[in-house]
Order: C-alpha cells, then structure tokens, then sequence
C-alpha cells in the first residue's frame, strides 16, 4: 500500500480506494480507480479476520492464497456476460494479503433489490436464467460455485444479473482446501446434500438458485430458524412450505428444491422452465396467465388456507451482499379458464469456511419483503371458472364458496397424531413412511407407495385433508411403519424435552419421524426452541425411551 495524492490510498501503486463497498468474513470489496486506465473498478481486498493467525500459521496463510488464486482462475475461465470480470490480481512479498481487480458492477445486488420489495415471478425468472446460464458455463468448465445467494448476485444498470464471488467454488482439477468434516457455504442456501458432505454435484448449485429464487418472489426465506444449528437441520429435514406469490414459477421452484438431486430438473429442462415463467407460462403445467391477470395457484379441493407455522414467524432474508432421473414434474393439467387460488398451504457438523460461522442467524437491515403491497399473485377478485380436482382443472360455473374450515385437532397429541395418521393410512393404503415431520397444525410425509415400494409419494395433511403429490425413489433399506410406535408417548416425551432442553415455553415446536437416527431403530426427534435461540432437539425410540438430547447452544 503506498500513497498518491493527499489522503488518497494506492494498492499496487495504481489503484487508488474510493470507497468501502461491503465485506464479510474473509475480506473487504472498495470502489477504486485505477489511475493508469482512468477507469473505476472493484477491489476485493482478501484477507482473514486475524492477520495475527497468518502470520503465526504459515499453511493458514497459503490456504487463503490459494484460495484467492482459486477465484481468480474460476473467474479467468468464464468470460460469460453473467459472470462478474476479473481484470488482474495483486500480489506481491510488499502486501499483507492479496487483492483482486474486478469488474465494478453497478447497479446493487439481487440482496439490495429484495430489499426494496418482492420480485414480482417475471422478473425474478428473468434473473434466474441470467444466473443460470453463469452456472451452466461454470459447470462446463468444471467449477461449482457452492455458495450462490442473493449477496452474490450484482445487478448491472441495464438489470443484467452478475454472477460474483467464486472464492469457495470448487474446481474438478484442484484438491480440496476443505479441512474434512467442515461445512462451505451459506446456510440458508447450501444444498441438503452438501451439509451431509456429498460433494461433486452441479445439481446443488440449481438448489441454490431455487432457493433464491424463493426467497425473491416469497419475499422470506422458509427455512431459516433462529440459529445456524436450526437452519441446517431445517434444511435438511423440514417439510417446504408452498411458495403462495410466486405465480407460474412456483410448480418450477418447488420441483427445484426437492432434497433428491436426482429428482430435480437439470439445466436444459430448467432454463426452458424459467423461460415459460418469464413469459408467464407455467411450465411445468403447461398453463398460462394473461399479463394483464395477477397469477396465483389453482384451487385443490380439500386444501385448506396456509395457515401460519413456525416459518412464517421467520423475518426477510439478508446476508450483507456488496453492491456495485425424473423431473419432479407433477401431471399436465388441462385448463379451461384462468383459475384464482386459495393459497395451499444433524450432528452439528463443523463450520468452517468462507461465508459463514457458527452463531445466530441475524435477520437483515431491510423492511420484510412480503409487507410490499406490489405482489404479483395475490388477488383479491372473485374466483372464476374452474376448479381444481386432483391434478386436472375441470371447467364449470362460479364455485360456491368452501365451507369454513373447523378448528384444527392439535396433531402433536396422541388423539391429534392417530387421526392424522388415520387419515394418510386411508388415502395411501399405506402407513409405511421414510419421513414424517408434524406441526401442531400440519404434516408432511414421504409414503411408500403401496403399488411400488420403490417410489414414494409426499403426502401433506392439514385440517382433516390430504394432498397427494409424486415423490421419487426410494433409496434407503429401512422404512418406519407407523402403526408401531406409540404415540401416547408425546406428552410425556415432550414434557422430557423441555425439561432436558430448557425451553420453558416452546415458540416452535415439531417431530420428525425417520428410520435410524443415533440408533438402528424409529426414532422420533422433538424439536423444541423459544425466542432467545434456546432448544435442540430430543431422539426417542418408537416407545418413547429417551435416545438422545442435542443442545443448540
């Protein structure tokens, strides 16, 4: 670092700071100008938190080197127009720690414009395909990205989508700077397979996206709890609420978050997916909205109104940014008319890495998006012709109003969780299940399907009503057979974890119920957290004897 005129920075003895951009935990971003081309551009100054560390732990400092090394390769490789340009690198022995010169985009990140509000469906598809065609020319040239979010997307001033930050991705050629066990990435956005350590798979980069790409129209993320324990266990276990604004991308983004990779759509399918939502098409129904006609999903009979669970107590997303096999796809449907909707309703592993530590989970700076009064979707006109019976719209006259809904039975009881289970074992003829999550108010499960126990379908029950969708394939040995477990055990058990937990007066709570967990057993996992980030979870066998307790502080 030297100085040019008074006051003014030099790195490099060119490039003069203007400006502190942002910055997170592994470095610094300015605004600059390079004095020799008289050109602003972006400096990403790379450096760890505790320089004292680096100049104690000499591998430390070549792992971050070469990490620095690693971006600018990945960046040199994709001369992409969605992809942010590298021009050079600094380093040199009279420099703490490296510095690389980037392309200076301006107009804020995708992070700053979800800020302002929710992206209406045919911007945000707009925006994915732009993001998508970046990781499609990564994928080719053997990079992953690892780490996409809304932080990591500039916007241009045209509204071109920039593709940036490739400091963890991961190259096909180039061993792994990955200390084993660790966890790289962003919590809310890292794919479920990842944080089980399954690496190698372009298709956990598409998760990312679709991950975003909620968040954007959503206006919330789903899965974020109140702690990064939490949050990946939520993301690797809890049921996805549907997406209720994002219009003819939702059927898409929820085909996109299914935790099977195989079950996703790849790239091919899902850039033509983005193209139909761009134009307002469903793609992946092969429906259409008229521009001039907000969209929101067609009616289920028997789907009771979204009510309110613990994700919808999550604030709006933010993580500072810095400005400048089968498809998933559920059966055509047949329309006869536009159609309005009511809504439808881990051993911690180590943390380490570039994007994130272990700690609460702090929401943004930016108002909640979904208090925009600007989102696409939602209506508030009568219901028109047409009416959804399972996965076929069937035309008719103006459908009579749904008769209320009678108070939910609460399912976390033995009464509650019998009826529902009741319920599932008659439309499935099955009670074989590899995951079952309940709320008080509402259950997911995966149920083998009775005809094929190599498939299963998803099954959601809420108010006493069933929903049935396609799954995908079964991939584990063991299943759970509902009617062997005992269910007057959740009082008691309940009661156990609270006391064993030290959460007093629960603010969310929910069991998941899988094969094999800590034990070759059910297991039955109790969920339990409050307001101040306290809680965990308690594993019970099928009987309710205690297994384990898992703290999340």
């Amino acid at each position: 670092m030297t100085t040019g005129g008074p006051g003014a920075q030099l790195v490099d003895g060119r490039f003069e700071l203007l400006e502190r951009l942002g910055g997170g935990g592994m470095g610094l971003v300015w605004r600059a100008r390079d004095i020799v081309l008289q050109r602003e551009v972006a400096l990403k100054e790379v450096r760890s938190p505790d320089l004292a560390m680096l100049a104690a732990d000499p591998a430390a400092a070549f792992e971050l080197r070469e990490r620095v090394l690693r971006e600018a390769q990945a960046l040199a490789r994709l001369q992409h127009p969605n992809v942010v340009i590298i021009y050079h690198i600094v380093d040199t022995a009279e420099l703490a720690h490296p510095w690389l010169v980037m392309e200076l985009v301006a107009g804020g990140s995708l992070h700053d414009r979800i800020g302002q509000g929710a992206l209406p469906p045919r911007e945000a598809a707009r925006i994915g395909r732009g993001v998508l065609s970046a990781l499609r020319a990564a994928h080719a040239a053997g990079i992953q990205h690892r780490d996409v979010k809304p932080a990591n997307v500039l916007l241009r001033l045209d509204g071109t989508p920039v593709l940036t930050d490739f400091g963890i991705a991961a190259l096909s050629e180039s061993s792994s700077l990955t200390a084993t066990g660790a966890l790289i990435g962003s919590p809310e956005f890292i794919a479920p397979e990842r944080i089980r350590g399954q690496e190698g798979n372009p298709s956990s980069d598409l998760w990312s996206l679709g991950m975003m790409l909620y968040v954007a129209v959503e206006g919330h993320h789903p899965l974020r709890r109140a702690t990064t324990f939490a949050t990946l266990a939520a993301v690797l276990d809890e049921p996805l609420p549907p997406p209720v604004r994002s219009g003819p991308l939702g059927p898409t983004l929820m085909a996109l978050l299914a935790r099977d990779p195989a079950a996703r759509p790849d790239a091919v399918q899902l850039d033509r997916l983005l193209a139909a939502a761009e134009q307002g098409v469903d793609g992946t129904l092969g429906g259409r909205t008229d521009a001039a006609v907000p969209y929101t999903p067609p009616v289920h009979t028997g789907v009771a109104p979204h009510a309110a669970g613990p994700y919808d107590r999550v604030p709006g997303q933010g993580t500072g940014g810095y400005r400048a096999g089968p498809t998933g796809q559920s059966p055509a449907r047949r329309r006869t008319g536009p159609v309005v909707a009511a809504a439808a309703g881990v051993a911690l592993v180590g943390l380490l890495g570039w994007s994130f530590s272990l700690g609460p989970l702090r929401s943004g700076n930016h108002k909640a998006a979904g208090s925009s009064s600007q989102h696409v979707g939602v209506s508030a006109g009568p219901q028109v012709s047409g009416v959804a019976t399972g996965s076929t719209v069937v035309g008719g006259s103006t459908p009579a109003p749904e008769p209320p809904v009678a108070a939910a039975k609460d399912l976390l009881t033995p009464d509650g969780a019998r009826s529902m289970i009741d319920s599932i074992r008659s439309a499935t003829g099955n009670a074989a299940v590899l995951q079952l999550v309940i709320y008080p108010e509402y259950a997911s499960a995966q149920v083998v399907t009775k005809d094929n126990p190599k498939h299963y379908d998803t099954v959601d029950y809420r108010a006493g009503k069933i929903t049935r969708n396609p799954g995908g394939t079964v991939n584990s040995k063991n299943t759970v057979d509902l009617a062997k477990i005992d269910w007057n055990q959740i009082p008691t058990v309940l009661a156990k974890a609270r006391t064993e937990l030290g959460v007093a007066n629960p603010k969310s709570r929910y069991l998941i119920v899988t094969y094999g967990w800590f034990a070759d057993e059910i297991t039955i996992r109790y969920y339990l957290s409050d307001d101040y980030n306290g809680g965990g979870y308690l594993t019970a066998g099928a009987t309710g004897k205690v297994l384990k307790v898992v703290k999340s502080g």
